[in-house]
């Protein structure tokens, strides 16, 4: 019998509130995206050296390293699509590519299992998949005897109900483990701190923080590799001159803001017109609307975006207003596949690792058993293409259009119904 205790509970469908979302008019231009100048810290005066400009470079510059783009981990991460991940080749959610392994036999206990999680939420149709993903695999280390409580708090994306979660786990005391999902990366770091300062075994997944003090920081390759993934498809796939649309979800969030920098540095690299990033909240009908207006304006030849569970919404669009569709960067959801299947449009499905939500419970028993896991847990993370995409829409062909295609679930107990039954 699961012993899962809910503390919190947020509505799956709660909707993000966001300053940032626009709501009427859309942008003529897309703008730059700018990190902020540190505290405290003066803007320099131009110092009139020119050797930016140096003549006959016709290259863009290269992009330097701000709150949201750093170019050693955005090169670390597109060559990591390329490295074959250490594991089994049948359980992706415990392959680790160029892992450093770390010593866990401080923490190996069997008295207390109590595992504790803290949750940024289940707003969106990626984390009600993985949510079930977790539970499912929660019930077998439960059956098992490895687990033998499992508290779950959800902050339903509201950085203080987060840091307040984590702030009453650690007082509680019942943790023999705590795994947190981050809200957002800069907000959260001082909570995580003192959740590993309180002397828990810490497990952070999906989404960083700004610091390393983890047992274990699980994700898959990252935000550079998934934006990269779209921004080079639509390049190799539009014509020189054609214009693009980029849609993104929210800012503030590192796996997100990454995709949106990977992009910009492969479009500065090319020879499309950006039309405009627009902040959505991942909200359908506000992605069609936007949509709508862009093409009321001119054409829009392809659509960019930071997470694909409004890419339907965005393809209506088009139809509605009779364009021909675009080349078009959707996600392994399978509202997005089955359209594009049955649309037959040029489109790439990116995948940020949904199996991903197995990991950390794999890691907590790992831990608790004294064994070795990798300091940074990096996931094999691959997109899915027109050459891939029927066998996947094949062994999903049962599940509900909110479903993601790699969720990796296929061998737990619950499946298929847990999943069926959201």
């Amino acid at each position: 019998m699961r012993k899962t205790r809910v503390l919190l509970v947020a509505a799956a469908t709660a909707a993000l509130t966001l300053a940032a979302c626009t709501t009427d008019e859309p942008t003529e231009t897309a703008p730059e995206d700018e990190a902020p100048a540190d505290e405290g810290e003066q803007e320099p005066e131009d110092s009139g050296d020119d050797a930016a400009d140096d003549e006959g470079d016709d290259e863009p510059a290269e992009s330097e390293d701000g709150e949201w783009f750093v170019r050693a981990d955005y090169e670390r991460q597109l060559a990591q699509r390329d490295i074959e991940p250490e594991g089994p080749a049948d359980q992706p959610w415990l392959q680790a590519i160029e892992p450093e392994w770390v010593d866990t036999s401080e923490f190996a206990q069997e008295e207390n299992r109590t595992l504790c999680f803290s949750n940024a939420s289940v707003s969106n149709p990626w984390r009600v998949t993985g949510w079930i993903t977790m539970q499912q695999q929660v019930d077998v280390f439960t059956d098992a005897g490895e687990i033998d409580d499992f508290q779950v708090s959800d902050a339903a994306d509201d950085d203080n109900q987060q840091i307040s979660d984590i702030q009453a786990f650690i007082d509680s005391g019942d943790c023999g483990a705590l795994i947190i999902s981050p809200s957002t990366t800069a907000t959260l770091t001082p909570a995580v701190e003192a959740a590993c300062d309180s002397g828990i075994p810490v497990i952070v997944f999906d989404r960083g923080v700004n610091t390393d003090c983890m047992v274990t920081f699980i994700h898959p390759i990252g935000g550079y590799a998934y934006g990269a993934d779209g921004a080079e498809f639509l390049v190799e796939n539009l014509e020189p001159g054609s214009s693009v649309l980029a849609l993104r979800i929210l800012p503030g969030v590192d796996v997100l803001e990454h995709r949106w920098a990977a992009a910009q540095e492969i479009f500065a690299d090319s020879e499309l017109e950006i039309l405009g990033d627009e902040f959505t909240g991942g909200d359908g009908a506000q992605i069609k609307d936007l949509v709508t207006q862009y093409l009321q304006r001119g054409d829009v030849d392809g659509i960019w975006m930071d997470a694909g569970d409004g890419s339907v919404a965005a393809i209506e669009a088009f139809e509605d207003t009779g364009n021909d569709y675009p080349v078009m960067m959707g996600e392994d959801e399978l509202s997005f596949m089955r359209k594009w299947e049955e649309t037959g449009m040029t489109a790439i499905a990116p995948v940020y690792s949904n199996f991903q939500w197995r990991t950390p419970i794999e890691a907590a028993v790992k831990i608790w058993n004294g064994e070795e896991v990798p300091a940074e847990w990096v996931l094999p993370q691959e997109p899915i293409t027109e050459e891939n995409r029927g066998e996947f829409l094949e062994r999903n062909a049962d599940m509900p259009s909110l479903h993601y295609a790699k969720f990796g679930g296929e061998d737990l107990p619950g499946y298929p119904e847990a999943w069926q039954d959201r």
